[in-house]
């Protein structure tokens, strides 16, 4: 007989906003928020709740609880008693951090959201089977394991498969509320850091502004940062992308050396496809030669 699947509701943040992980895991959050656990004898619809199965079990989950409906009031029976309850649900995967085939990456990727889309289809095939009049929304997100994970990434046994069915996290109530608020919603802004031409030195005068940006990434640990290099158009378009790139690398050093988790920091290297000042003077080239920081 399979297991009932443990349902775990979603804690708020200092604001009374309820986190999850957004879209293509550009927030992300841990396993730890979503720690108490709960049987929907009685259903909050203004909250959102983490289902702790593998999503790709769905059709196996759902023909498993069709009998006993009248006994155990899981979350679909909630649709069945309020029938037109909105709903949004939301596939979790992540890819495994060992998986280093760079190539593969993408077609593993792509696989994920259509099996993830065909398990949510078959959950909305099931409810209109049922009549249900429920409005669906069907998303798909992935996440950074090693965050969501938490501490215990580092204390228990390492997954095998290269790609991970995390969960689903489920949301009743209100259209107006956002299933998936953004952490950097708010999110302070840092200036860029200047660099001299053809140089990927970061200058000292610096110090003060990244010491202030690791502490603030420090103190909200669902805040991450891209650093995203520049720079003017003097020499091949190889030499400035590679250029830029290493700008962003030195930043990144930078951080890490200041206690920042080296998995929080995303770069990118853009070359001198997007200048600022005109690259035919020199306060126009050092405009130029920049790493833009934007929390995200």
């Amino acid at each position: 007989m399979m297991v009932v699947p443990g349902f775990v509701q979603a804690q708020s943040n200092k604001k009374g906003k309820v986190v999850s992980p957004v879209i293509e895991g550009k927030n992300k959050v841990r396993e730890i928020n979503y720690d108490t656990i709960c049987k929907f004898t009685t259903f909050n619809p203004k909250l959102v709740y983490y289902c702790n199965f593998d999503y790709s079990k769905l059709t196996e989950i759902l023909d498993h609880r069709k009998p006993e409906w009248g006994t155990f009031r899981p979350v679909m029976n909630y649709l069945q008693v309020s029938g037109r309850a909105p709903m949004r649900i939301c596939a979790i995967y992540a890819i495994n951090p060992d998986y280093n085939d760079e190539t593969g990456r993408q077609a593993l990727l792509d696989s994920a959201r259509i099996d993830a889309v065909a398990q949510l289809k078959t959950l909305e095939q099931w409810m209109k089977d049922k009549d249900m009049k429920n409005k669906l929304q069907l998303n798909v997100a992935q996440i950074d394991y090693r965050y969501w994970k938490g501490d215990s990434y580092f204390t228990q046994d390492r997954p095998k498969e290269d790609l991970i069915h995390v969960g689903v996290i489920l949301y009743f109530g209100s259209k107006k509320i956002n299933l998936f608020p953004s952490a950097s919603d708010g999110a302070r802004t840092f200036n860029d850091v200047k660099f001299f031409p053809n140089d990927a030195t970061v200058q000292p005068s610096y110090d003060d502004m990244l010491d202030d940006l690791a502490q603030y990434l420090k103190e909200d640990e669902r805040l991450e940062v891209l650093l995203i290099g520049h720079s003017d158009n003097v020499g091949t378009d190889a030499y400035n992308k590679g250029l830029s790139r290493q700008r962003a690398t030195e930043v990144k050093k930078a951080l890490i050396s200041r206690g920042v988790p080296e998995f929080r920091i995303e770069i990118e290297a853009r070359g001198d496809s997007e200048p600022l000042g005109d690259n035919k003077t020199y306060e126009g080239r050092i405009a130029n030669n920049r790493v833009n920081v934007k929390i995200q």
